[in-house]
């Protein structure tokens, strides 16, 4: 109950982003091509998010840490503008995210992130060290608003988001092994971040360091950065013979089928890496996260589908971030009654039935689609569709009011259309339909000239929107 108490807490208390402070530096080499490379963290802006930059390369192309950018999850997520990637970029993601970090520029001098000890320790480490500083725009968050689930029925692997005041995680993975077993593993306070989950090191069982060889992959790979699990009994001459082709000492196998070159730092380390990635590929989503994230099975590959599935929704939750709420026992700012005396419409062409809000800057107007409409007489007979034409009509009807609310005697004064531009209709409005028009200025009205962007909402679909441009004259 206290760890929930304290996440809410910082939640509150640390809504605005944060960069740091001085530029620092790491060096290491990467896990799957061997390569030194040197990168360093640098503050960023406001809305900079996390990028990296290849300054080893012509005109240094930086990438965006977006889950669009991913080009192959093959042990490691990989990120690609144009010609450049960056590999294995899930440990540091990992990093920024657990220490509440929202824009760092990130320049390193080769193609993938240093592996480090195989963990995210050592970039939580300099990061503390470089300071952190809380900037003056507030975070974006993605808020989970309702279940969102990706699931392989393949594998069996199944992640889900669910409603929550805070960002939490839990993980459990289960690898069929006698060795391994079923762990789980979970946070639900940021700030133990650094202690429970940056420490864990990547894992790979011994049966898959041939294969991963033999694909060019963990060319900088050492028995020091990753725990081995041998899931059966291994001979020892097999052991001298992978240790030779890697040109490492031979080594033996403990109790725990772990070999004897490493010791666990927790007993479920494993499930609690994959914790660390699952932190880590979430972060290609691009805004921090308010939601519970429980994880079954997870891996790169599900992990970035399940990240493409939360973009989405964001996107759609964006596009909804302006709807209006309805509740119809508010009483409304204008009814019918009151409409007809601002308006010079009549039935059957007065197609607003209520205004529910209208403030300065913009207004929002309410129609109940009714079968007894008069144009779906003759609008698709059998099928009946409110024409679009009439969507923007009401939507006009529903901006005249916010613009005659600037004048005295708005009785006396009506609005003519000067432009519509960007009309687009997305979705069937159909009887029963309550539609939301939500108006809202594009520029302060000068000389009676009116611009407004104008929504529809049906539910949460977006069902049409125009930008429209009208002139307020006094009537003669």
């Amino acid at each position: 109950m206290e760890k929930h108490i304290f996440a809410k807490i910082y939640y509150l208390l640390h809504m605005n982003q944060r960069t740091i402070k001085k530029a620092v530096t790491v060096k290491g080499v990467g896990l799957h091509t061997g390569q030194e490379v040197s990168m360093s963290f640098h503050p960023a802006p406001v809305n900079h998010g996390f990028r990296f930059k290849r300054i080893d390369l012509e005109n240094q192309p930086v990438i965006n840490a977006d889950v669009s950018r991913v080009v192959s999850t093959q042990r490691g997520t990989t990120l690609q503008n144009g010609d450049a990637q960056v590999n294995t970029v899930e440990h540091v993601l990992s990093a920024l995210t657990g220490l509440h970090l929202d824009n760092i520029l990130m320049e390193l001098d080769g193609p993938e992130i240093p592996i480090m000890d195989g963990s995210a320790i050592e970039f939580v480490k300099v990061l503390k060290e470089a300071g952190f500083e809380e900037q003056d725009q507030e975070r974006d968050y993605f808020v989970v608003e309702e279940p969102i689930v990706y699931r392989d029925e393949e594998t069996g692997t199944e992640l889900m988001a669910l409603p929550s005041d805070n960002y939490e995680i839990i993980t459990m993975i289960d690898f069929n092994s006698p060795v391994l077993g079923q762990q789980y593993a979970s946070i639900s306070d940021f700030d133990r971040y650094e202690e429970d989950i940056a420490p864990c090191r990547t894992f790979v069982f011994l049966h898959e360091v041939e294969y991963l060889f033999k694909q060019n992959l963990i060319k900088g790979g050492d028995l020091s950065n990753a725990i081995v699990i041998a899931n059966e009994k291994v001979s020892q001459d097999r052991l001298d013979e992978l240790a030779k082709m890697l040109e490492k000492p031979s080594v033996t196998i403990d109790q725990e089928g772990v070999l004897n070159t490493i010791r666990l730092k927790f007993k479920n380390e494993p499930a609690r890496h994959k914790l660390l990635d699952v932190i880590g590929d979430c972060a290609l989503l691009g805004k921090p996260i308010k939601g519970k994230i429980v994880a079954t099975k997870p891996g790169h590959t599900a992990n970035v589908a399940f990240t493409k599935v939360l973009k989405k929704r964001y996107q759609e939750q964006r596009k909804l971030k302006g709807k209006p709420k309805y509740n119809p026992d508010q009483e409304p700012v204008f009814d019918s009654v009151k409409i007809a005396e601002w308006l010079p419409h009549r039935f059957p062409f007065l197609l607003i039935d209520k205004i529910l809000e209208l403030e300065p800057n913009y207004v929002v107007g309410l129609k109940n689609v009714s079968f007894n409409e008069s144009f779906f007489q003759g609008h698709f007979p059998g099928n009946p569709v409110m024409p679009g034409v009439l969507q923007i009509e009401a939507m006009a009807q529903t901006g005249g009011i916010l613009a005659l609310s600037t004048v005295e005697d708005p009785g006396n004064w009506d609005t003519y259309f000067l432009k519509i531009e960007n009309a687009k209709f997305k979705h069937k409005v159909v009887p029963g339909d309550t539609i939301l028009f939500r108006l809202e200025l594009l520029a302060p009205i000068r000389r009676g000239i009116c611009q407004m962007k104008g929504t529809a909402f049906v539910g949460n679909k977006i069902v049409s929107e125009a930008e429209l441009i009208a002139q307020i004259v006094k009537r003669s």
